[in-house]
């Protein structure tokens, strides 16, 4: 029965790419940036991407630049030109998907009306926010705020319960820093995170004074304070990792136990959701214990210029030239190294993808993505999903027991690839040509009242949470679904006119990377259902933590940029993910092989155009100042670590390329981390 399975996976891998008979398949490898002073077995990152480094500067309005930058750029002109297309359209009617992303479009377009405004468009809101005579009103301040998209001391959000997955829950996560993460706060010893903070408090008072405060220094100096105490508060990222330790239900009557001077009924019914639950899930308890301290501590006045400050940086980039420079200057010019806006019409794509991304999505679609490429893709996915199901077998670190509930799992995978088969509906939504701001924050409000809707309503399983135009993909545990968007079906993660050797290393590790996440130290916690449940052996738990502590080790000896390493911890899940992704791809690319030997293309073998297909996609350059931001928070690996970091650990790529005992990219096998 195995052996018919594999026999079918191997010819359905082969004509998943079957074109003309007659046309040779070119190798998909993009062999003129090769470096050939650099030995693969020393630093295979560098002896394929090598010329590339040493030719390529980042656009001066990037902070980062790579293949997943460069086909993000690709696509942009292609989605303004359908914004364009509708907004040039004399037919379209009032309310029509063409009229709201052509308003949206022409608004933020429109600079010099938005010069005439000033901080007008806010009047209304900062009134609000000045009028407040006690912080009995902050509740119904906080929950107006967020459904505005303004950052606030704390969230409210409606998602799947974790341990109810056929549900949905409202949750309360820790929130309202200005900065990306409480290192820019606490890091005392860090010269660059205390210079960035000094120049954060410069660029608070400049917004406060723009927005009419008379006191805008002293204001900024008592912020930026109390956004030191709320960080003090807050939780790790490596800390928020974790799904279990972030699952506490609690009934409302008792939030107060846990911040006992908040009216959180109060909060509650103004965010609109206490009518339809009595429970609640807190993800970080110790932090609204926190929140409540400086709730008390802090006086009236702080807080107003809090919320002030929060409100104008939600909406500067959406105001007149003053505000949407000062916030260029600081967030991508200070933050990331960015010296030069991009040009207008770029930002006003990112507005109208951000707004109405799936009315942009499903044009970009219509032109943009041929159906045979979704059916190839189909293919893929369920190969790879066959590849791991005979892999679960092989595994020495599961037991029986834990083996037959990871094949249970596996089968519930639910993929989804390329645009969603139910559009979403935004005929609630109204754009009105030459208000930006009030576009921007009616959008932000259309969104948060969709989420809070599903409060009662079966889990809606059609939904995505990106875009076809997006070049991503993700897992999401508590659906226990892969997505592929549309946009990164292409080269260099999918190539239909190249050999398999390259696709298999390049969207075949992606698709194996998204599997994966079932699997590793946090989708390992969820069952095939979606809900958290330990559903592994203690011993299996245990020898699974010794492959990933020894990963995170691995990791942690990464360093992208002088006194920066990578955070091993942080990036754990996405180190599993890549490492396993590989493992299970090249598995399934010898299967395509049918027993026979795979075509010699352009010099190179089969296996080493599959590694290098995979090391190629992670081709990128990022500014020192980005680097620092992503090390910070982002819980991928700089890409030259997602590529030599996951080949030490690939037996396959030891024979590749003839890797040996003193060669730099050598780890002894038993020091090796293999998962998969």
């Amino acid at each position: 029965m195995k052996r018919y399975l594999l026999s079918t996976l191997a010819l359905s891998l082969m004509t998943a790419y079957a074109g003309a008979a007659d046309i040779a398949p070119v190798s998909g490898i993009d062999t003129q940036y090769i470096d050939a002073s650099v030995r693969p077995q020393d630093d295979f990152y560098r002896h394929l991407n090598g010329e590339w480094l040493k030719v390529t500067q980042i656009p001066e309005d990037k902070s980062s630049w790579g293949t997943f930058a460069k086909l993000r750029d690709d696509v942009l002109p292609q989605l303004r030109g359908i914004i364009e297309t509708a907004e040039a359209d004399k037919a379209r009617k009032a309310g029509s998907d063409a009229q709201k992303i052509g308003d949206l479009y022409a608004s933020f377009m429109d600079e010099k009306k938005l010069e005439t405004l000033g901080a007008k468009p806010l009047a209304g809101e900062l009134n609000r926010i000045r009028a407040i005579k006690d912080k009995k009103a902050f509740p119904m301040l906080i929950a107006h705020l967020s459904e505005l998209g303004v950052s606030t001391p704390y969230g409210v959000y409606v998602s799947q319960d974790a341990r109810e997955s056929t549900r949905y829950a409202v949750g309360i996560s820790q929130s309202g820093l200005g900065l990306p993460d409480r290192d820019y706060y606490l890091k005392k010893d860090d010269a660059k995170m205390v210079d960035t903070l000094a120049k954060y408090e410069a660029h608070v008072a400049k917004i406060l004074a723009l927005g009419g405060d008379k006191h805008a220094a002293a204001s900024a100096k008592a912020i930026v304070a109390l956004e030191t105490a709320l960080a003090e508060a807050q939780w790790t990222k490596v800390e928020n990792r974790d799904p279990v330790k972030r699952y506490n239900k609690t009934e409302i009557a008792k939030l107060s136990a846990l911040a006992p001077g908040y009216d959180w009924q109060h909060a509650l019914a103004a965010a609109g959701v206490a009518s339809k639950v009595d429970y609640v899930i807190v993800n970080q308890p110790s932090y609204l214990a926190g929140f409540n301290a400086q709730l008390e501590k802090t006086d009236l006045a702080t807080w107003k210029s809090y919320f002030e400050w929060q409100l104008l940086r939600r909406a500067s980039p959406y105001l007149s030239k003053d505000f949407a420079d000062a916030s260029f200057d600081f967030y991508s010019t200070v933050l990331t190294g960015i010296e030069v806006k991009p040009p207008r019409w770029k930002s006003a794509v990112s507005l109208v993808e951000g707004s109405l991304g799936e009315v942009l999505g499903k044009l970009y679609v219509g032109q943009y993505f041929p159906p045979e490429r979704k059916a190839r893709m189909e293919e893929l996915v369920k190969n790879l999903l066959a590849s791991y199901k005979t892999s679960i077998d092989t595994l020495d670190w599961m037991s029986p027991e834990t083996k037959k509930e990871a094949q249970a799992k596996l089968a519930k995978f639910t993929p989804k690839i390329g645009y969603p088969n139910k559009w979403r509906d935004y005929s609630s939504l109204a754009i009105v040509r030459g208000d930006l701001v009030g576009n921007v924050l009616r959008a932000s409000a259309f969104g948060h009242q969709r989420m809070i809707n599903k409060l009662g309503k079966p889990i809606d399983r059609e939904e995505w949470g990106m875009t076809p135009q997006t070049i991503n993909a993700y897992y999401n545990p508590s659906m226990n679904e892969i997505v592929f968007p549309a946009a990164i079906l292409q080269p260099p993660f999918f190539d239909a006119k190249a050999d398999d050797a390259v696709n298999y290393g390049a969207i075949g590790a992606v698709i194996g990377h998204e599997i994966s996440h079932g699997f590793d130290d946090k989708g390992s916690q969820s069952d095939g259902d979606g809900n958290l449940r330990d559903w592994w052996s203690k011993e299996d738990r245990a020898n699974f933590k010794a492959k990933a502590d020894a990963l995170t080790r691995q990791y942690d000896g990464y360093s992208p940029i002088e006194g920066y390493n990578v955070n091993g911890s942080l990036t754990l899940g996405e180190n599993i993910a890549d490492n396993s992704g590989v493992a299970i791809a090249y598995k399934a690319y010898k299967l395509s092989l049918g027993g026979k030997p795979a075509p010699v293309i352009d010099g190179l073998t089969g296996d080493q155009r599959f590694y290098m297909g995979f090391a190629q996609v992670w081709r990128s350059k990022t500014r020192d100042k980005q680097q620092i931001v992503l090390i910070k928070t982002d819980p991928h690996s700089p890409g030259q670590f997602r590529a030599n970091g996951t080949m030490v650990n690939q037996p396959g790529f030891y024979e590749a390329f003839g890797v040996k005992p003193g060669d730099k990219m050598y780890v002894a096998p038993e020091q090796r981390v293999i998962i998969w």
